[in-house]
């Protein structure tokens, strides 16, 4: 790869390599191109103790990634007007150690404002058909996301969806109130599969009607893929995500009150992960995202052990590409299949799919140097997120990123990180949405 300034200039022989040209030469060592988290809960501003735009970043180029897009949650204010997408954009310039975007939001009562956001050109939108965990992003239901759709759709850009409905979270939640929730398969029966099936169809429906194109964002369960292969095979425009700790993790071996798994949706079980692997297989699961998603340690409840009280959230970007990849390997994937689900597939998604996630000519020379047959045991100091909670702590997993470049510059080498901080935005291009 031949790098000039930010970009890669040519993908040539070592024949070709010019003689004037300084030569770095990795050996046997694999080079993957930055890979994009397209999903990746930052909180700055307003929530910056449970994660900022330094830590998260930092734990990102650490994992690997070179281009993040934030979700708009759980930020004070929530990214669901322009004033605050310029709050955010304003948090976390020269303090980002890779490149990134903003997702807009798509709450109760702003359908005025998605006009305005598609023009302050956010790559999409981000909607919860349940209640988030959190007061300041409101969930939309099936009226409001009708009234909504069409401006989305004439926008272009895609809408992505938290799926699970809230009513038969809501019953089971209540039907367990009296169980023990110390045990994990009480927060599993809490949140059904049928909350995600019913909203997926749902969200079938409205895609058809609409042709807006939405995204199932972190599919937990196995039971929805046939529906979705369904809805692809007709041609709607959907896509889907899952992400590292359904893909690693099995409901059967998380013991009682061990409240760093939690997540939602839930980890299910094994054979549930394994038709996930399936999914990816056949093509009906688009990408992996991590949905990094940390809290302050307090909000676990690891003392109490109390699976309906603690956060549900996982913190895992430093660490999503060598759980991918301990998996995939046991399974016969390569590292294309890993490229393609979380460098192109991602960056496809959000927009920055012309100049991340290849090594090719024209790209941005985001680079990863990875050694896919290192096998390491996970510590504390190798998390780099602002509180080291992981459900990953003291496994073996295969594949260890070495250095991490952003157009150009190193980023990461063996623990390390550069003094200042070169991430910028990556912003979607601006368009128009008509009024009401």
């Amino acid at each position: 790869m031949l790098v000039e300034k930010e970009r890669i200039v040519d993908v040539v022989s070592p024949q070709q390599i010019p003689s004037s040209v300084p030569l770095t030469d990795f050996g046997d060592l694999a080079i993957l191109p930055g890979l994009v988290d397209s999903h990746i809960h930052i909180n700055e501003p307003g929530r910056t103790d449970w994660e900022g735009f330094r830590t998260a970043t930092q734990a990102a180029a650490a994992g690997g990634y070179t281009m993040l897009v934030d979700m708009p949650l759980n930020c004070v204010p929530s990214t669901t007007t322009v004033d605050a997408l310029q709050s955010k954009r304003n948090a976390a310039r020269e303090q980002c150690y890779v490149d990134w975007s903003l997702w807009g939001g798509l709450v109760s009562d702003n359908k005025e404002h998605i006009s305005a956001l598609a023009s302050a050109a956010v790559p999409g939108f981000k909607c919860f058909l349940i209640h988030p965990g959190i007061e300041e992003f409101m969930m939309v239901d099936e009226a409001e996301l009708r009234a909504a759709l069409p401006l989305i759709k004439e926008s272009g850009l895609p809408l992505l969806v938290h799926a699970e409905l809230a009513e038969p979270v809501e019953a089971m939640t209540q039907a367990l109130a009296n169980a023990n929730w110390r045990v994990y398969d009480t927060f599993l029966k809490s949140r059904p599969d049928e909350a995600e099936l019913a909203a997926i169809d749902l969200l079938v429906r409205l895609c058809q009607e609409t042709g807006c194109r939405i995204h199932i964002v972190h599919l937990s369960t196995a039971r929805a893929l046939g529906r979705l292969q369904d809805a692809k095979s007709r041609g709607l425009p959907m896509t889907v995500e899952t992400c590292p700790h359904y893909l690693h993790l099995a409901a059967e071996e998380i013991a009682d009150g061990a409240t760093q798994f939690k997540c939602a949706p839930p980890i299910r079980n094994r054979e549930n992960r394994e038709a996930l692997w399936r999914g990816l297989r056949d093509g009906v699961i688009d990408l992996i995202a991590t949905d990094h998603s940390p809290c302050l340690p307090k909000m676990k409840h690891l003392d109490a052990g109390d699976f309906r009280a603690a956060w549900g959230g996982i913190a895992g970007v430093s660490l999503a590409l060598p759980v991918v990849w301990t998996e995939a390997k046991r399974r016969d994937f390569g590292l294309v299949d890993l490229v393609g689900w979380m460098a192109e597939g991602p960056a496809r998604l959000a927009g920055c799919h012309e100049r991340k996630g290849q090594l090719a000519k024209g790209f941005d020379a985001d680079l990863v140097v990875f050694d896919p047959e290192r096998q390491w045991d996970v510590r504390q100091a190798q998390l780099f997120h602002r509180h080291p909670i992981s459900p990953y702590l003291g496994e073996r997993l295969t594949g260890k990123v070495l250095m991490t470049f952003l157009r150009g510059k190193c980023v990461y080498k063996d623990g390390a990180f550069p003094e200042q901080a070169h991430g910028r935005e990556c912003a979607g291009k601006p368009v128009t949405v008509g009024h009401d």
